[in-house]
């Protein structure tokens, strides 16, 4: 018998199927490295990525998945699995928490989960709020640049820039350059007011920062603060009690000194607005990206679901988080610092 007959014979076609029932869906394909040789040896070397034990390890996690929290409804692909061992350097278990924090915090803040795709963030993607730099630092590293001055309150809550920026690091984490290389944070703090810095309190500091530490799969290498005004020592007093020491030591405040901040990012790579010499800051190139993603939002940004009992009974908050009662107890003090800072 041919091949074609076999092939016949043993796969059903279309027209066998009934009427209710549906030809099952394509398997995912298969896991293919995109990274240059010289990202291949930065892993190895800093991630403890070993490129002939990748696809074993990716096995490793997806079984623990399936074994400690068969209930977890998360994508098990290689590639997605994979950015969680890099972001805790191919350590079963730290990758697997990271995963379970993931899918918990998303869970935990519908008012910035829910509905999250591009087309429902065009007002902020249009203020200007945040977008990606079009060159990346010395490292490789891509640089999200945010500027508060131009949220207007009035306009929409502070969840939608947590949302804008959530999308963005969705976006860039799709990158196997930037799950190796990880990001650099340019924030711009001119002209930020008294009133509208009190819309940072503990509770939403809290959200942040735990995710960005604890329940998201990337590397945040530095985070360079310029044209802080004097009220931004009452906005770190509110950040700092959030963060781990290895991310506090990675905050550089510049104040208006575009020197400072140029031994850091040279001016080749930076905007003029920032002293550089990469003309001036464009806002619509990364807002073209992340409007041309909407399907794939769509389709494969997983809502907030439940997470097993067994795996959130057991593991502790994220490291480095006070609990809402510490958030209530600091509120009080949020005023009073920032106006002794003003």
């Amino acid at each position: 018998m041919s091949e074609e007959s076999d092939s016949l014979r043993t796969s059903p076609s279309a027209a066998s199927l009934s009427e209710n029932e549906l030809p099952p869906p394509p398997e995912p394909p298969g896991y293919v490295c995109s990274l240059t040789e010289e990202l291949v040896t930065k892993a190895r070397e800093e991630l403890q990525e070993k490129p002939e034990w990748r696809l074993r390890d990716v096995q490793a996690l997806r079984d623990m998945v399936r074994k400690e929290c068969p209930t977890l409804s998360t994508s098990l692909d290689d590639a997605f699995l994979l950015r969680f061992l890099r972001a805790r350097k191919f350590d079963y278990d730290r990758a697997l928490q990271l995963l379970v924090n993931y899918h918990s915090c998303r869970r935990s803040w519908p008012e910035v989960f829910n509905n999250l795709k591009p087309s429902a963030l065009k007002d902020v993607l249009a203020s200007g709020f945040l977008t990606v730099l079009p060159h990346t630092d010395p490292r490789g590293c891509h640089i999200l640049c945010i500027r508060p001055d131009r949220w207007i309150p009035s306009n929409y809550p502070i969840t939608e820039n947590i949302r804008a920026i959530y999308l963005t690091l969705e976006k860039l984490i799709q990158s196997e350059e930037t799950q190796v290389n990880g990001i650099v944070i340019l924030a711009d703090y001119k002209g930020v007011s008294l009133s509208k810095a009190s819309h940072f309190g503990p509770f939403i500091a809290k959200k942040v920062i735990g995710i960005l530490q604890d329940g998201f799969p990337i590397r945040i290498k530095a985070v360079h603060v310029v044209n802080e005004p004097r009220i931004f020592k009452g906005i770190f007093a509110i950040i700092k009690p959030f963060l781990k020491e290895k991310i506090a030591n990675r905050f550089f405040l510049h104040g208006s000194d575009l020197n400072s901040l140029h031994t850091n990012l040279p001016r080749s790579i930076l905007p003029k607005e920032y002293g550089g010499t990469a003309g001036e800051l464009d806002i619509t190139a990364w807002n073209a990206v992340l409007l041309a993603s909407e399907e794939d939002f769509v389709r494969e940004f997983c809502p907030p679901v439940s997470v097993c009992d067994s795996i959130l009974g057991q593991a502790l908050p994220p490291e480095g988080l006070a609990s809402d009662a510490q958030c209530d107890d600091s509120l009080r003090a949020v005023k009073s610092q920032l106006y002794s800072c003003y």
